[in-house]
């Protein structure tokens, strides 16, 4: 074997999302956090294929570059990035950063267990939980969320139903499961799939969308739904989703199924749970404060032989 490249990463998933958290990489010369941000996606191409691409990561996985805060009221500073390039900031990623730079000793507890993470949508402050040296949970606040239209009709084929717009970290389509026979379950895993991909190709063209819910709310009055969320290429989001989360949430406050005093847990096909509560009504607007946990599933050493046929790695989706 030829190593002509190595990296070191930290793997954390928070609810079943899987994030590769790097801290070394390609010596780029950049003076902001948006500088780095517009040269990223060409200074390491190489990397986000090798780091993030199949047989050494997969579809699903997240990438994070951890580098030092621009800011001086800031602890650190994260790049988000999928196989694509880089991606607005990460609920869910601000979550594995702090848990991992805490539990593996890159930042110091502190009494006040507040830290704050500079990201290119600005700097996130977040409280951390520790006990006995583990992150027991991170807590943190999400931006505005909007209800944009209710009931829109779709039609496609043999589907007739409507949808609910909602601006969260993205535009979430989302649609009510109690008109559906199946419930959202694993053993269901075929059905779902195919009702995704006849409900995104029904919205295309037709609604501005980035990311479609299937909500299952018929135990909102014990404050917890189930959901299943589909990204436009078809692949199922792993997580409950700090967005879902939020987006439904605010759904349900605009049609006044659920009260703002009442905290909800979503959880997932995969069983994964996620908690919000609402914090402040700005206009039309809603905004949240999350609580979830991330849990470090592994440290390694990725290479890079330039003898490899598959170097650049692969995607199954």
């Amino acid at each position: 074997m030829i190593i002509q490249k190595t990296y070191t990463a930290t793997d954390v998933h928070v609810a079943g999302q899987a994030y590769r958290i790097v801290k070394d990489g390609p010596f780029v010369h950049y003076q902001s956090i948006q500088e780095l941000n517009e040269q990223f996606s060409l200074a390491y191409q190489e990397e986000i294929k090798l780091l993030l691409n199949e047989p050494r990561g997969f579809a699903g996985l997240m990438g994070c570059l951890i580098v030092p805060p621009f800011k001086s009221d800031a602890d650190a500073a994260v790049i988000f990035f999928d196989h694509y390039g880089t991606v607005p900031m990460q609920y869910g990623g601000i979550v594995a950063v702090i848990t991992a730079l805490l539990e593996c000793g890159q930042l110091k507890a502190r009494p006040s267990n507040v830290y704050r993470i500079e990201t290119i949508n600005g700097v996130v402050s977040v409280t951390a939980a520790i006990k006995d040296g583990e992150v027991k949970s991170v807590k943190l606040k999400s931006g505005p969320c909007q209800v944009v239209q209710v009931n829109a009709p779709v039609s496609y084929f043999d589907l007739n139903t409507e949808v609910s717009l909602v601006q969260a970290d993205h535009i979430y389509a989302i649609f009510d499961k109690a008109e559906l026979p199946f419930e959202i379950e694993m053993e269901n895993l075929p059905v779902i799939n195919q009702w995704g991909q006849k409900t995104i190709e029904a919205l295309e063209g037709k609604y501005a969308f980035s990311r479609v819910i299937l909500l299952d709310h018929s135990q909102k009055s014990e404050g917890k739904i189930k959901t299943v969320t589909f990204r436009p290429d078809r692949y199922i989001v792993r997580s409950p989703g700090f967005g879902t989360l939020a987006a439904c949430s605010s759904y349900l406050l605009r049609n006044g199924d659920i009260s703002a005093g009442s905290p909800i847990e979503n959880e997932s096909l995969f069983k994964g749970k996620l908690r919000a509560e609402y914090s402040a009504q700005i206009e039309t607007s809603y905004e949240f404060s999350f609580s979830a946990r991330g849990f470090i599933t592994g440290m390694q050493t990725y290479v890079l032989d330039p003898t490899d046929p598959l170097f650049a790695g692969f995607l199954l989706k």
